[in-house]
């Protein structure tokens, strides 16, 4: 291959990943999933991701868990999101294990998206003609900021709380949304 050739080839392979540098910078919610703390013996939560993007399309196809540890088997607890403007948010609901542990998801199934649509977006879920399914954006989502996420035995006074932070929609994300928009998957219907 002549030299000039290689530096066109060389010049041509930067670009894509300069862009994908300069796109993994703009979303600025990345980071390592976390872990429980097994030395800990007293209740614990965490949360993957620990930064929540609130574009309709984005956080519709974000996976959201919720892991704990140090409860009581057998007995039940409920995840409440806490933030700014006395905001508060039922989330999720999970069983706990045998060995003191839990694990909710709020991920791809309907009962997760209904929540995430409802409690976190603020919208309802309707059904176009094709019976799929259209998020209906009334409203502004819960607000962007520091979140606590709390957990809250159903049958006991056992409690953990761990930080989540809420941005709100990259450029990417509002791209997305118009996608949606135009292709009937996202409806905006103004208050009256």
């Amino acid at each position: 291959m002549p030299t000039q050739q290689k530096v066109r080839f060389r010049k041509l392979m930067i670009l894509p990943c300069l862009i994908s540098v300069w796109l993994f910078i703009l979303s600025g919610c990345s980071s390592p999933p976390k872990q429980l703390d097994r030395s800990k013996s007293g209740p614990q939560v965490i949360v993957n991701p620990e930064c929540i993007r609130l574009g309709v399309a984005k956080l519709m196809g974000t996976k959201i868990v919720f892991e704990g540890s140090g409860f009581k088997p057998g007995d039940s607890m409920f995840i409440t999101l806490i933030g700014p403007n006395q905001t508060k948010a039922i989330v999720a609901e999970a069983p706990i294990k045998p060995d003191g542990t839990f694990r909710a998801e709020v991920g791809d199934s309907s009962a997760a998206k209904l929540t995430k649509a409802m409690e976190i977006l603020k919208a309802d879920i309707a059904m176009n003609e094709k019976f799929e399914p259209v998020i209906v954006i009334s409203q502004p989502p819960i607000p962007e900021g520091a979140y606590t996420v709390k957990v809250t035995s159903m049958l006991s006074d056992l409690t953990a709380e761990t930080k989540l932070s809420l941005k709100g929609p990259s450029v990417i994300d509002k791209v997305k949304d118009r996608i949606g928009k135009l292709t009937g998957k996202i409806k905006y219907k103004k208050d009256k």
